[in-house]
């Protein structure tokens, strides 16, 4: 957004103040000696300013992008694109900058010695902010994890021109930025299709819930997953789905491994005795802004054998479909 305001003017050097001798300075016809020094010099330099063509800089904010959003913090670049239509390069002094939420304050600054802007040219400056969310969340209770806030970046920048002085302009604009929440995952049941001493083939079941305000697009998956101590399948899926937000998807994830090789984690999930299980890792999605890498984790479930005859929805279940070789080599189901 292009300043709405005419930038204000800095004289330089500090103005004077009321003479406390007027009627000594004072002739006839109104001003005295330093009112008409002043007028001179202000006559001088609207002339020099005419004749080397000296003007004020304009200002826009240009765009804001988000490069790098996790569930700890959002790094914000600003563009504010400066136009110089001075013959000379002129100097930016100072950026101050400040971004609040419906009057709250997120984040403010001070960069001094922004660089220079060229003679009759154009340059756009980059201001660099992140906001850090746990500190944002411990000042701004109503601020929760999933939630989209809405913010305004304000920006002020000090510019010097030869014979105009130094200007300030101010700048505004506002957006959306979320606050990321982690996704709940969940494993709903494994389900062995072959099983050996040698290489035990199965199908993870797993469940996705977006907690946030805004949608998922899935690209990757990656996972290790736990019985016990014993890690039983690590893999990275590039499979894309769609999560909802506030809703829940459901993938199905192949994977094999070798019992022999395992502990007694393993062996009493067979037995069909309880077998604690953690499953660990991150997600690749698309969101309205932009590319985000989450974690996901789920520890301290409980996997048994599924009978018919349970209905405890409280452990996760498991379908066990055991097959061994007969002599002739066909399959035989358990």
């Amino acid at each position: 957004m292009s300043s709405s305001e005419e930038p204000t003017v800095t004289e330089r050097g500090s103005g004077s103040k009321d003479d406390k001798h007027d009627g000594g300075d004072k002739k006839e016809g109104g001003g005295g000696f330093i009112e008409k020094v002043k007028d001179f010099i202000h006559d001088i330099g609207e002339k020099i300013e005419e004749a080397v063509g000296f003007g004020k800089p304009t200002a826009d904010v240009s765009g804001i992008h988000i490069p790098h959003i996790s569930i700890h913090r959002a790094d914000i670049v600003v563009d504010v694109l400066i136009k110089n239509p001075n013959p000379v390069p002129i100097p930016l002094v100072d950026i101050d900058y400040l971004i609040d939420s419906d009057g709250r304050k997120l984040v403010s600054g001070l960069i001094p010695d922004a660089g220079t802007i060229h003679a009759r040219g154009e340059e756009t400056v980059k201001i660099p902010v992140s906001l850090v969310f746990d500190d944002i969340r411990s000042t701004y209770k109503d601020i929760q994890p999933g939630s989209i806030i809405p913010y305004l970046v304000r920006v002020v920048l000090l510019v010097d021109v030869p014979v105009i002085g130094r200007i300030k302009i101010p700048l505004e604009k506002s957006g959306e930025v979320p606050v990321p929440y982690k996704p709940d995952v969940d494993v709903e049941k494994i389900k062995f299709h072959r099983f050996s001493f040698e290489e035990t083939t199965a199908t993870l079941h797993l469940k996705l819930e977006n907690k946030n305000d805004f949608d998922l697009g899935l690209n990757m998956l990656q996972y290790e997953m736990w019985l016990g101590d014993d890690q039983i399948a690590s893999a990275e899926l590039t499979e894309t789905a769609k999560i909802e937000k506030q809703g829940i998807t459901r993938m199905e994830v192949p994977f094999s491994f070798r019992p022999k090789d395992f502990g007694s984690a393993v062996w009493d999930m067979i037995r069909g005795r309880g077998t604690g299980y953690t499953i660990k890792g991150k997600i690749d999605v698309d969101t309205p802004f932009g590319n985000m890498k989450l974690p996901i984790s789920k520890e301290g479930g409980t996997t048994r054998i599924k009978k018919d005859d349970d209905d405890d929805d409280n452990e996760t279940k498991i379908e066990v479909l055991l097959f061994l070789s007969t002599q002739d080599g066909a399959a035989e189901r358990m």
